[in-house]
Order: structure tokens, then sequence, then C-alpha cells
């Protein structure tokens, strides 16, 4: 199987996951909701999951459609050039769980030194705490009985670890139906997905598509639209570019990507909850489509190219190991009582924060995820040759 790499795509993969950071920073931490004033900087950056989606449904459909469909044309079996569903589902493992597994792991460490208690005050259980890093650890969505912070989280050791569930959904998905659909099916389901999350989007009391992370059931229902919708989305895509095979373009189209992507996610509320929520929908039906289709068309080279590829190979990691910190931050402006007053002091922490994200990020990156990755690869290469 040929390897196809987007440069560009990789970096702005990076800068949706820095725009994430930056919003769990700055509007999830009590200190900034009131101090001086709501600070509603990269209020949209939720809608980073949403570009993810459609740029993994891109970048997987491109990759491998072909793979399977020559599996299907030779009847079955992987081997150079062809693609089997347990053997598409063996690279996805490979290239998320070991990333899932040190992002569980740092938040159960985060919550023991929080002081094993919810977000009330109620003391937790070490059988809870157990139970929901064993759940969390094989990525199952945790029940009440396991919510240690009190407050529904679907993974309440690793919050954004939802859309990491959503994300395995959607590669099961393509490996057992979306890479067999015609084009013009998978038009049609794109139709019906566009359809389905605008109406629960705008009739529901809520608006907006911020659905998932909870483990409430209409809550997951919203996430799994989001995903229905965005991964095809992005499969499509792929299809067409593929059919089409646009020009590429040179000169400094990440540049431009990058900016756009960070104007629409670092945008302020725009208030009104009805057009708030259109504008939303316009992102994840039309910008996001539209940058991901002209960064797959970019051309970088030299110091861009270095940097492009640095972003992609960080913005897993930083995905997955930042949101410990948060709570620790969380935990620490609420201790301090600077949630009542205004002081400099959460804007220090905030940046501590932000700065430990990122190195703990790389650590992980060069010394865990890579290493292990490579080493699980040799690994699945030699017994399949077996």
């Amino acid at each position: 199987m040929s390897k196809v790499r987007y440069d560009i795509l990789d970096g702005l993969r990076g800068v949706a996951a820095l725009m994430i950071l930056l919003y769990h920073v700055f509007n999830d931490a009590k200190s900034f909701l009131v101090w001086p004033t709501p600070v509603s900087e990269f209020y949209h950056s939720f809608l980073g999951v949403d570009f993810f989606f459609i740029l993994s449904g891109f970048v997987m459909g491109y990759a491998y459609d072909r793979a399977f469909s020559d599996t299907i044309f030779h009847g079955g079996g992987e081997s150079e050039g062809t693609m089997s569903f347990w053997g598409f589902v063996k690279r996805r493992l490979i290239r998320l769980h070991p990333m899932v597994v040190m992002g569980v792991l740092l938040g159960a460490l985060a919550f023991v030194v929080q002081g094993c208690t919810k977000w009330d005050g109620t003391e937790v259980t070490t059988q809870a705490l157990l139970l929901a890093t064993l759940l969390g650890l094989f990525l199952i969505p945790s029940p009440a009985g396991a919510d240690v912070r009190g407050n529904t989280e679907a993974f309440p050791l690793n919050g954004p670890h939802w859309s990491l569930f959503f994300e395995y959904l959607g590669s099961l998905l393509y490996g057992l139906l979306l890479h067999r659909l015609s084009t013009k099916w998978l038009r049609v389901w794109v139709a019906c997905g566009i359809i389905s999350i605008a109406g629960y989007a705008l009739l529901t009391a809520d608006g907006g598509v911020a659905y998932g992370w909870s483990s409430e059931p209409m809550n997951l229902f919203g996430g799994a639209l989001r995903m229905l919708y965005a991964y095809p989305m992005g499969l499509l895509m792929a299809r067409v570019f593929r059919e089409r095979q646009p020009k590429p373009i040179k000169g400094h189209m990440f540049l431009l990507c990058a900016l756009a992507l960070v104007v629409l996610l670092g945008l302020p509320s725009l208030g009104e909850k009805d057009a708030d929520t259109i504008y939303q929908l316009v992102c994840i039906f039309s910008f996001f489509p539209t940058i991901i289709w002209f960064g797959a068309r970019g051309i970088v080279s030299g110091w861009q190219q270095k940097a492009v590829s640095f972003l992609g190979r960080l913005s897993y990691p930083l995905y997955a190991v930042h949101f410990p910190l948060i709570y620790l931050y969380i935990t620490w402006v609420e201790r301090s009582g600077y949630v009542y007053a205004g002081h400099s002091q959460p804007w220090v922490a905030a940046l501590v924060t932000i700065v430990a994200s990122l190195l703990i990020a790389t650590l992980c990156l060069l010394f865990y995820d890579e290493p292990l990755r490579k080493r699980l690869g040799r690994k699945r290469h030699s017994t399949s040759r077996q």
C-alpha cells in the first residue's frame, strides 16, 4: 500500500490541537469566566474536534480506499497493496491506543494529586477510581457509578477522550461499511448527516453542536451525529479529490489555511443562540472542508515543511494528554480563591499549564509514542509474514 502524506494537513491538525488547548485553558477555568470580565477568546475552538473528524475521514479515505478495494477484488487477505478489515483495525490500534493509555494514566495520577474527590468535595473510593481507570484504558464511556468527578463526563479521567471514542467508532464504520459505498451513496449519507446534525443543533434546548463529552444519552447521541456527518464528509472529499486531481498550489498555503482556521476557531461567542448555532454549522459544513481541500493542494518546503511535520506529529499526543493538567489548573484556581477575586496569578498559572502541556506532549511523542508504535509496527509485520 502506497503511503499518502499531506504536509499542510498535518500542520493544520497541530494548529487545531493548539487551539483546543487554549480553549480548555481559557474557557474551562472559572477564573477566566469572571476575572476581570468574561473571557470568550478561543470560544469556538471546540469545533476543532469536528475539523479533526473531517480531516481523519479525508486521510483515511485517501490512504486506505484503494487498499480495501484491492482486498475485495482479490478475495480477501492482506498483502502488499491490499488491506483486510482486521489488518486495518490493528493499524488503527497501533496508531491511537498508546496515547489513550498514557492519557488515562496521567488522568488517574492528576485525580490522585487532587485528593481523589469529586468537584463537590465528595470522596471517591479506590474501587471507583480503579473502575474508571479500567474503563478509560479500554475507551469505554463511564456509567454513573464510575463518574469520579461528578459532572457526567463520559471519560472523567481525561474528558477529551470522548472524541477518541468516536474516532474509533468512525474507523470501525469505515472499515466495515463506508469504504464499500459508491461515491453516489456516500453523497446521500453526507446529505443525511447534514440534515440530522443541523436539525439536532437547531432544535435542542442548548443549541449548537458541542455534544459528545457527557455520558448522558442525548449528549452522546449528539456526539455520534457529529462523527456520522464529519467522518464520511472527509471520506467523500478524498474520493472527489482523487478523481479530480486538482493542480498543486505553491506558496504560503499553510500560513493562509492556518490563519483562517485560527480566526474561525478563535471567534468570540456571537451571543444569540441561533446565530451562534448557524455559525457553527457553517464552519463544519463549508469552512472546514474548504480549508482541508486547499490544504491538501498546498505544497511546502524548507522550514515550513519541518514546522508542519512537527506540528502534525505533536498534535495527537498534545490532544491526548493536556487535559489532566487542565484538571489540576482548575483545582488550583478554586482552592486558591482566585475564582472570586481579580488576581494576576491565574494568568501565570495558565501560561505554566500551556507550557507544561507542550513539554509533556513532546516527551511522550519522542520517548513513548513514536518508539512504541515503531516496535508494534515491526511486530505486526513480522506476524503477518508468518
